[in-house]
């Protein structure tokens, strides 16, 4: 298996929101924000080349259909997803499965494209699409608090098409690649757990989007149901660090991903991934 990340682009959150209940004065010396408050996020996707030929995208960033209407989030240096796949070699054609962690926009915003006449497509023509069942149900029929986060065009052309896989369970796309559902952020995301050489990499997506979300208490404020994000949190981190897993942080503008070893009650990074390219 070979994995690389890619940063999409980047984008403002407000570090209340990021840090739900947790006080500024705690926060800020894990991670950095500005004058106003506000903490600069990052949009990072997984490319991954199975041995059996697969070509697996794992959330596909922001696009770029509603940047307008998203203004608030000042979105910066963003990057053209068929442009840096074709740097490593591979086509919007090739790609065969494409997972997404969530339906929030700032990881499904480009699984579809907007042509000359108006028209949406799949920018991934011959890719299975998958998402688990209860976050497309919550997607169509979302609540107050998390309606702003979805947009239908992002994934319409994707069902017309047929091109929409929505999964239960535990699911097992390739020797090398299981998806596994969590809570808490929002219902039913799909972690990636990617087999490699000698370690297991976890894209944990809005589950532990961050180094600083290692603390199994530092909630975000965008999380729907902070106690079960706790709980899907211990079980994730548990695991990792019992099985030496890399947990690979989605929105982590300064760090990429870690190993994790318990401490007293929570967890603290071990070793600190830095590379783009792993296997």
């Amino acid at each position: 298996m070979l994995l690389e990340l890619i940063d999409t682009g980047f984008f403002h959150a407000d570090g209340g929101a990021m840090f739900g209940a947790i006080p500024k004065t705690a926060w800020r010396r894990r991670y950095p924000c500005d004058d106003d408050n506000t903490c600069v996020l990052t949009m990072r996707v997984a490319l991954v080349r199975t041995g059996s030929g697969r070509i697996v995208l794992i959330d596909n960033g922001a696009g770029e259909k509603q940047l307008e209407r998203l203004s608030y989030y000042r979105f910066f240096d963003l990057v053209d997803l068929s442009r840096a796949l074709a740097e490593r070699g591979v086509t919007l054609e090739e790609v065969t499965d494409v997972v997404l962690s969530h339906l929030h926009f700032d990881h499904c915003g480009y699984t579809t494209r907007r042509q000359d006449d108006g028209s949406l497509v799949p920018a991934f023509p011959n890719a299975r699409h998958w998402v688990s069942r209860r976050q497309w149900e919550n997607s169509l029929a979302s609540s107050p608090l998390e309606s702003d986060s979805y947009y239908r065009e992002n994934m319409a052309a994707v069902e017309e098409r047929g091109l929409l896989r929505l999964i239960d369970e535990e699911t097992r796309l390739d020797p090398e690649v299981a998806l596994r559902l969590f809570d808490g952020h929002t219902p039913g995301q799909l972690v990636a757990y990617l087999k490699g050489v000698e370690r297991t990499y976890v894209f944990a997506g809005d589950v532990i989007p961050l180094m600083a979300s290692l603390s199994p208490a530092w909630i975000s404020a965008y999380d729907l149901h902070a106690a079960r994000s706790y709980e899907e949190k211990m079980r994730l981190m548990t695991e990792a660090a019992r099985e030496g897993q890399v947990i690979l942080f989605c929105h982590d503008a300064y760090h990429r991903g870690a190993t994790i070893r318990p401490c007293g009650d929570f967890f603290r990074r071990d070793e600190e991934i830095v590379e783009d390219k792993l296997s």
